[in-house]
């Protein structure tokens, strides 16, 4: 998929961001309109706590993660595992970032983040802006690494 494909019902650039609250790892709740008018957010929907891939995109995340702060970027993983999951591999990795947790998938559904295969879900990074103006999407379920470059490579424009 390219970054900026369109699918029906889904978020695109230049749409408002969907707000959202979600329980987190740390056991309280985020809301995107939080950082409204504070922090740009990059909001990364990923398949599943623990697996080679998302560990590898979670820790280049962590990694990077100052360069965000810096670049006044607050950073959100969400996937469906629970917020306990969440709390497990937040620590397991060192993880400095929020992990919310969308167990039903319906944030994933508004956002209108697509399966891979038809089974996987995606893999979709959201940049958006303190405005709460969706600026960049980037898609790449098999490139989970690259939505760490993809972010910043679009911060440093703002």
């Amino acid at each position: 998929m390219s970054t900026q494909e369109r699918t029906s019902g889904s978020v695109t650039v230049g749409d408002q961001a969907p707000d959202f609250t979600l329980p987190t790892s740390k056991g309280d709740k985020v809301n995107l309109s939080d950082f409204q008018g504070q922090k740009s957010v990059v909001l990364y929907f990923y398949p599943k706590d623990d697996t080679p891939g998302c560990t590898a995109e979670a820790c280049s995340f962590r990694d990077s993660y100052e360069v965000f702060q810096e670049a006044g970027a607050e950073v959100i993983g969400v996937s469906s595992d629970s917020s306990e999951s969440h709390e497990n591999f937040a620590k397991k990795n060192n993880l400095p970032f929020i992990l919310a947790s969308d167990e039903g998938g319906a944030l994933r559904k508004s956002y209108g983040v697509p399966s891979t295969l038809g089974l996987l879900p995606g893999r979709v990074t959201y940049i958006i802006d303190k405005q709460g103006v969706v600026r960049h999407i980037f898609s790449s379920q098999f490139a989970p690494q690259k939505h760490v470059d993809e972010a910043l490579k679009i911060l440093k424009q703002f």
